[in-house]
């Protein structure tokens, strides 16, 4: 995987992480962490998928690596949800 890709990945992983957020609800941080929602919403979504025997809706490879984009937004909002039971919101 080159540096561009890589940058790719991310790039993506931040935007599909920050739409899971947005359909979840529940937004906490910046892009850091819509990068590691995303991640995490990808084999969330992925391994969900399997599971349930649902087909990949949507997947672009890069660096030869699938990506999902329909589960990981799906698997995003649910770890974003999932989360926000557990943390409270700030009031201030």
């Amino acid at each position: 995987m080159t540096l561009l890709e890589l940058l790719l990945l991310l790039l993506v992983a931040g935007i599909l992480g920050s739409l899971g957020q947005a359909v979840a609800g529940y937004s906490h941080g910046g892009c850091l962490v819509s990068i590691v929602i995303g991640f995490v919403g990808a084999l969330l979504g992925r391994w969900l998928s399997i599971q349930l025997r649902l087909p990949d809706l949507l997947t672009f490879s890069v660096g030869g690596q699938p990506f999902p984009v329909i589960w990981s937004i799906v698997g995003a909002a649910l770890f974003v949800s999932v989360l926000s039971l557990f943390t409270r919101r700030r009031v201030i």
